[in-house]
């Protein structure tokens, strides 16, 4: 009995050995997944629009804008400027946004979709207050406010930070804060 007691303890032993082996190998691609990072312009352009579907309209966007970050899954949050002059948004939004994974906007939840964003400035608070909108129907998600950031950072159109490096999306001189949901 003694003899087989050992081989079943050698056999579990073995198994349980390929399993931590397994769980070694699989961490760090779960961990990866869970990685953002800024996304490339060939990304970026295979995923944004030149003409974004807002609302009636397809509108011009500038590429060289575009701003976004990706994860491990091939998920992509991403924003580019739009042109509006001449359309029916001008005025209204200045920004698309495509969204693969929730994410939380200066508290404003947004599920995977396409988005249109604009904003007014308020002179005496410093602050820019930014209102998001279904890109197909305009109808308003929320509003959230964006504040001046600390130092002298570089003034962009749009720059979506990993959230390794800020976890902000920058306005020009402005940023919003935001939290990536579960996915």
């Amino acid at each position: 009995m003694n003899g087989q007691s050992t081989k079943r303890k050698k056999k579990c032993g073995s198994v349980a050995g390929v399993l931590l082996s397994l769980l070694c190998l699989l961490a760090p691609l779960a961990q990866a997944q869970k990685t953002w990072r800024q996304a490339t312009d060939a990304e970026l352009a295979s995923l944004l629009p030149a003409r974004a579907p807002v609302e009636k309209e397809h509108i011009e966007t500038e590429m060289r804008t575009a701003s976004g970050i990706v994860n491990g899954r091939g998920q992509t949050i991403a924003g580019v400027v739009l042109l509006t002059a001449g359309y029916s948004a001008d005025g209204k939004y200045s920004h698309y946004l495509v969204v693969q994974a929730p994410i939380r906007i200066g508290g404003i939840s947004l599920k995977p979709g396409e988005y249109v964003f604009g904003w007014t400035r308020a002179m005496a608070t410093d602050t820019l207050h930014v209102r998001f909108h279904e890109a197909a129907t305009g109808a308003l998600i929320g509003t959230a406010d964006a504040h001046r950031m600390a130092g002298t950072s570089r003034v962009e159109s749009l720059h979506i930070w990993p959230p390794s490096d800020k976890s902000v999306m920058q306005i020009g001189r402005f940023a919003i804060a935001y939290e990536l949901g579960d996915e």
